[in-house]
């Protein structure tokens, strides 16, 4: 069974794909857990989720599965795991938040409201990772060979 999450090919495309998701996703978990990047910390994260009506719970998983998902992708230990668990975190943030603002990011605009294409980017990639697995320079990969 752990194979077949540490199962994958030796390619570059796949490192690539993992490194790109994961160190977009990396600094947003450390702005959520440590407050890193000018983020507002675990228990600031918690109250910011709570004021837009999301339980502690939430707040807590998402917190979780950018900050570990992001890093897992970074040295490419579980990636299927890390880019599901992101890939879903993702697809949650359009349906509950950023839905209703449309398709575009908005950087510039007041007051600013995002988007989500960058999610779809971030979906896209969290599925190509599901399907190819960590790939070249991963623990996955290392797993794998024993």
């Amino acid at each position: 069974m752990w194979q077949q999450f540490t199962r994958t090919d030796d390619t570059v495309t796949a490192l690539v794909l993992r490194l790109a998701l994961g160190i977009v996703m990396f600094p947003h978990g450390a702005q959520k857990l440590l407050g890193w990047f000018g983020g507002r910390g675990f228990f600031g994260t918690i109250d910011l989720f709570h004021e837009r009506g999301f339980p502690a719970i939430v707040a807590v998983l998402v917190t979780i599965g950018e900050f570990f998902g992001g890093l897992g992708l970074l040295v490419g230990f579980l990636s299927r795991v890390a880019a599901g668990g992101i890939g879903i975190i993702m697809l949650g943030a359009v349906l509950t938040v950023n839905w209703h603002n449309g398709f575009f990011m908005n950087w510039a605009g007041k007051p600013v409201r995002e988007g989500f294409e960058f999610h779809i980017l971030a979906i896209g990639l969290a599925i190509a990772i599901m399907i190819h697995g960590g790939g070249k320079w991963s623990i996955d990969r290392a797993l794998a060979k024993h």
